[in-house]
Parts: C-alpha cells; sequence; structure tokens
C-alpha cells in the first residue's frame, strides 16, 4: 500500500483506514517507520479540539469518557479517545479494556475509540499518541481525547500534547494541601470532582470547595483567563454538570485563541516533541548489536573497576561519534 492509498481514505473519514494509519505509525520496523513519517508530512492541518484526561485509577475515567462523548456526538461532533493501557513490566502486555468499558460509545459511528499500551513509556501516554493525535486531526474529528494511563502525579506529558488539560478527581480524595501538590495539579486546567450524585452528592461539592480553595493559592498562569483554572462537580452516571464542564472548555479555548495563547501553546508543543523525537532517535542508536555489545564490553570494565564510569561514558560517545 503506498502512503496516497491510505491518505486518500484516512482524510475521507474513513474509520478503518485511521485505523490502519494508527497501527503503521506505532510500528517500531525501520520500513514502516519511515512509511508513517512520509504520510504525517502529507497530513493537512485539523482543527479538532485536544483533552487531555487524567485521573488516579478507580476515579470513572472511561464511564466519564463515555459520557462526555456522547453528549457532543448527541451535538452533532466527531470524538475520537485515545485510551493508554498501562503495560505489564514482566510480561510486557496490556489489557486494552477500554472499548469493553466504553460499550455504548464504541458502537456509536461518530466516534472512534483506540486503545494502545503504554509499553512501559513514562508519563502517561503512549510514545506515538502525539502522531495519533495528527491522524485523527486528519481524519475528521472535532474533538480528540487523551485518556492517561492513570497512575498519579507523574502524568504530565499529556500536557504537552494537549489544549486543555482535565483533572478527574473522586470525592473525598484530599484536602487543600493535597490540592496544592506540585506537577499535575499545576498542568490543570479544569478539576473534575466525578461521582457528584446519590449519597456522595454533599461529599463531592466539599471536595470541590477545597480544590477551589487549593488552585486560589498557585502562581496564576498567563494562559488563564480570571476564574481559571478551575474546579467543578460531574456525575458521569447521572450526566449531571457535563454540559457545564463543557462549556467552560469552550470558553477557556476561545479566550485562549482570542489571546494568542492556543497558537503558541501549539508551536511550542511542536518544539517539545522535535527535540523528543532527535533524544529518541539518539537513544535508538544504542540499541543496534554492535552498540549492545560495545556498551556490555565498557560495563564488564567497569564492574571489575578497569574503568571509571564517567570514563566509560565518554569512551562509549567518542564511538557513538565515530560511526558517523
Amino acid at each position: 500500500m503506498t502512503m496516497d492509498e491510505l491518505l486518500e481514505p484516512l482524510v475521507a473519514k474513513d474509520r478503518r483506514a485511521l485505523s490502519r494509519a494508527i497501527t503503521l505509525i506505532e510500528s517500531t520496523r525501520p520500513d514502516h517507520r519511515a512509511r508513517a513519517v512520509a504520510l504525517l508530512a502529507d497530513l493537512p492541518d485539523g482543527q479538532a479540539l485536544r483533552i487531555g484526561l487524567s485521573g488516579t485509577p478507580g476515579v470513572g475515567k472511561s464511564t466519564f469518557i463515555e459520557a462526555f462523548g456522547t453528549m457532543l456526538t448527541d451535538q452533532g461532533l466527531r470524538v475520537a479517545v485515545l485510551a493508554v493501557d498501562p503495560s505489564s513490566t514482566r510480561s510486557g502486555g496490556s489489557i486494552l479494556g477500554d472499548k469493553t468499558r466504553m460499550e455504548t460509545l464504541s458502537r456509536n459511528p461518530m466516534a472512534f475509540i483506540r486503545p494502545t499500551p503504554s509499553n512501559a513509556q513514562l508519563g502517561g501516554v503512549a510514545r506515538r499518541t502525539r502522531e495519533a493525535i495528527r491522524l485523527c486531526e486528519a481524519a475528521g474529528y472535532d474533538v480528540v481525547l487523551i485518556e492517561t494511563v492513570g497512575v498519579g502525579q507523574s502524568e504530565t506529558l499529556v500536557a504537552e500534547m494537549c489544549d486543555l488539560f482535565v483533572l478527574l478527581l473522586a470525592p473525598a480524595g484530599g484536602d487543600e494541601l493535597q490540592g496544592v501538590k506540585r506537577g499535575i495539579m499545576e498542568m490543570a486546567d479544569l478539576i473534575l470532582v466525578n461521582k457528584a450524585d446519590g449519597e456522595l452528592l454533599g461529599t463531592a461539592r466539599r471536595t470541590v470547595a477545597d480544590y477551589a480553595g487549593a488552585l486560589r493559592l498557585l502562581r496564576k498562569r498567563p494562559q488563564d483567563p480570571q476564574g481559571f483554572p478551575k474546579a467543578l462537580p460531574v456525575s458521569a452516571v447521572t450526566g449531571d454538570g457535563l454540559k457545564n464542564a463543557w462549556d467552560e472548555m469552550q470558553a477557556l479555548t476561545t479566550w485562549r485563541r482570542e489571546q494568542g495563547h492556543f497558537a503558541a501553546n501549539r508551536a511550542e508543543q511542536a518544539r517539545h516533541w522535535f527535540l523528543a523525537d532527535v533524544r529518541a532517535g539518539l537513544l535508538a542508536r544504542l540499541e543496534t548489536s554492535a552498540a549492545r555489545d560495545r556498551l556490555a564490553g565498557l560495563g564488564d570494565a567497569v564492574a571489575r573497576g578497569v574503568l571509571a564510569p564517567a570514563e566509560a561514558a565518554r569512551d562509549m560517545l567518542d564511538w557513538l561519534a565515530r560511526q558517523d
């Protein structure tokens, strides 16, 4: 299959072509990687709103995405969901059960759900998630939801590939001191306290108040209008608060577009991923058989005390430079 044969159905909104294109960019084969780079270079610019969604396991991310995505499709919007599942550090396998948990949304012709293994990639996203976002945009999706692994406060990498970063929390998940923790809290544009229904409604409202107070203690960011970031209650089960959350997302996006922050953010993100790809390419040079043999030999010399670690590292870098 040539790139033209894959590109044409992709931009014609063929979901099967989109699935095959994502499989192509996730491949590590050198010939597939060359084809993927060529395909990405030919993609038309997309205008999708990229929304990153993070939260601790059990907070209801999949349930929220199904309810939120269904609400958006009911408004005539096409929604793509890129869900990253954790990979086992022992077997390397992943469950990839997001389509099962989002049964209703997965059958919706206006939606596309793609689970991807993290393959031990840090930051809560897979290595090629950003490229998958570009493919979804080219396929005509209006909103791209990026669901992270859900492992805690280290999931800040998703903020480097989305326009809005939403943090989903559970009622009674922490007081104001918990809320001012650095890291993932500082990245959030909206904090949504899920499960704000039934017996947990009162607790959820108190949790929203706690986090709202905590957010006022954080240093104001230039890309935020008055009142942002903010905390809101939502219920993925009843649907309460979902429309309000979407309205707030649209208001924030509109303000950032008008003030120039939206385009500046995407430009800076492109710079970030250029540097990330350079680093990944340099690390890939260590995966050749010759490089692995060299590393093994130098590692043995360090273990025996023949070479100091710094000296061995310099030797390895000099060797890599000579390979050019």
